[in-house]
């Protein structure tokens, strides 16, 4: 049953329900926050003006002049990580950004690009690449300016290595060996205000919810659009309609933890919330871990079984659950955590 939902960095896989879409703010709709006294919260439902992931494999969201780097974290100036847009263009905020992750062009693989109105930026390990900023259609020919969002699509996800451009509803496909570009029609998917592919998936984001589409088509299959708080952020608070169970099933966000004791039930710890898969039983159930563990609240470091225990750490300190009659053991007299101490060697609490 596990291989069924976790995949490889601790994320659980599902189809996950979503309050409806609250429509698209559009390109002119963008709301760019400044460089500095702004405290940019992305659980408040910011849209996203870009989405990139690097050539480590760490996702950058673009808001304004700040940058949120993976999953969860605060805002940081985007012009601490990559100077030059700022010192060319005053940045207000990137229109559209990638990772050129092709390997037979070398001269530009693993350089991450930005759209900023007429000009994009070539980047290579942090560092712009001499004779950048450039005009986008000197770099990209037939791409048109002030774009709003944009996602590279290797063979065979597309017929060929291509970028994907959006602005509005006008999508080209841009193929990287020949130069040429092919105007495309995505009929029923919302304008994307950003895009990006990960682990082998294609999400057009619009306002804070995001669609899963096909990159030749652009056809989106599933329940969408679905809220991109619930899968792409680590957030505590989540919509009166949200459905926990297939959001922690889904949820790009990797895991805290993840064990399982001496009866097979494994249990698996994200943020607030974990999910639990009793032995023998297909079905998962999901709460919030105060609900069940209330010293705890959430924010598990690691979790192992031991001897008929199942243990949960969290900073400094041991959570210890007794797995065989499901039922936890008392708390010191005070009820603060147990202070995790070795004994003879075995590293336990």
């Amino acid at each position: 049953p596990l291989n069924k939902c976790f995949t490889v960095y601790g994320s659980l896989r599902g189809v996950c329900q979503v309050p409806p879409s609250i429509g698209h703010e559009g390109h002119e709709g963008h709301d760019h926050a400044h460089h500095a006294g702004v405290m940019l919260d992305r659980c408040k439902g910011l849209e996203m003006d870009a989405v990139a992931v690097t050539e480590e494999g760490i996702p950058y969201f673009f808001k304004g002049g700040h940058v949120f780097k993976g999953f969860h974290g605060k805002a940081e100036l985007s012009n601490q990580s990559f100077a030059e847009l700022d010192d060319h263009h005053h940045l207000g905020h990137v229109d559209a950004a990638f990772l050129m992750h092709f390997p037979d062009s070398p001269t530009e693989h693993d350089h991450i690009f930005f759209m900023l109105d007429t000009k994009v930026f070539s980047y290579y390990k942090h560092q712009l690449e001499k004779g950048f900023p450039k005009d986008i259609s000197e770099v990209f020919p037939g791409i048109p300016d002030h774009l709003d969002a944009a996602v590279v699509c290797p063979a065979p996800d597309c017929d060929e290595d291509a970028v994907i451009f959006f602005k509005g509803d006008e999508i080209y496909h841009y193929y990287v060996k020949t130069k040429k570009v092919a105007e495309k029609k995505f009929e029923g998917m919302p304008n994307c205000t950003s895009a990006f592919r990960f682990m082998e998936h294609y999400y057009c984001f619009h306002g804070h919810q995001f669609s899963k589409f096909d990159p030749k088509t652009g056809e989106v299959h599933g329940r969408y659009p679905k809220e991109a708080r619930d899968y792409f952020m680590k957030c505590s608070k989540f919509g009166d309609t949200t459905d926990h169970i297939e959001r922690e099933r889904c949820s790009r966000v990797h895991l805290d933890a993840i064990t399982s004791d001496d009866a097979g039930n494994i249990y698996a710890f994200r943020g607030h919330h974990f999910l639990e898969q009793d032995a023998g039983n297909d079905t998962w159930a999901a709460d919030t871990i105060e609900s069940d563990f209330k010293e705890l609240h959430s924010e598990v470091d690691a979790a192992f079984s031991y001897e008929d225990h199942l243990y949960m750490i969290k900073v400094g300190y041991c959570r210890l659950l007794q797995t065989h009659t499901h039922t936890h053991t008392p708390w010191t007299e005070e009820g603060r955590y147990i202070e995790i101490k070795k004994r003879s060697g075995e590293g336990i609490c």
